[in-house]
């Protein structure tokens, strides 16, 4: 169950599968946290399955459920990647990608099949995921001179903070994951730095 100032999202990969006359539903889900990292994932399995005849997903990233995209991957429009993206949403999940690849059977399912097979697949792949709850969070660039990284470096290890980038340079960057609830107390350690710049960025 969501709690208030978190979120669900998956633990790690699952999958599934559903059969429709002759066709094959293969189905992945994997919890991401970026579009970068999702399409990576998206790329190495439409390698990998090559010889199928359709690779369709959908994806709902931040705890904010903004960002989302789906894909029919040759089928119907609104076939396969809506009927996806229903079920992640049907789970109250985010920082989510299902991804379901079909083996064509031979038999053509219709439109009506197709969006069936499709959420059966996805739902199966969701069913043997392992759910998870997660804190509510925010990002932030950090920017400090360099000679001041001992500082923040060890605020951010304190604080138990997710790096999610950095440039380590006479002026540093970092990019940090914040939980909301720890934002002020956060910005008021590193707010007493010498020349440090906190930029709250978009999840």
């Amino acid at each position: 169950m969501e709690k208030q100032g978190s979120y669900l999202t998956l633990a790690s990969r699952s999958g599934g599968l559903y059969k429709e006359k002759g066709s094959k539903f293969l189905s992945f889900a994997f919890p991401v946290t970026s579009e970068n990292e999702t399409q990576e994932i998206i790329l190495h399995m439409k390698k990998e399955y090559r010889d199928a005849r359709h690779v369709c997903f959908a994806y709902l990233i931040g705890s904010d459920k903004k960002l989302s995209r789906v894909s029919d991957g040759g089928e119907p429009r609104n076939s396969a990647g809506k009927p996806i993206l229903g079920e992640i949403l049907s789970k109250n999940l985010t920082d989510a990608l299902v991804i379901v690849v079909r083996y064509f059977g031979g038999t053509l399912l219709g439109i009506g099949g197709l969006v069936h097979a499709y959420k059966k697949a996805a739902e199966d792949a969701l069913n043997h995921a392992d759910i998870t709850s997660r804190q509510k969070c925010s990002r932030f660039v950090v920017r400090f001179p360099y000679d001041g990284i001992h500082d923040v470096m060890k605020i951010i290890k304190t604080e138990r903070l997710i790096i999610k980038n950095q440039h380590i340079d006479s002026i540093c960057s970092v990019e940090l994951e914040v939980p909301d609830n720890r934002e002020q107390p956060v910005r008021s350690e590193l707010g007493v730095l010498h020349d440090i710049e906190i930029t709250r960025i978009h999840n």
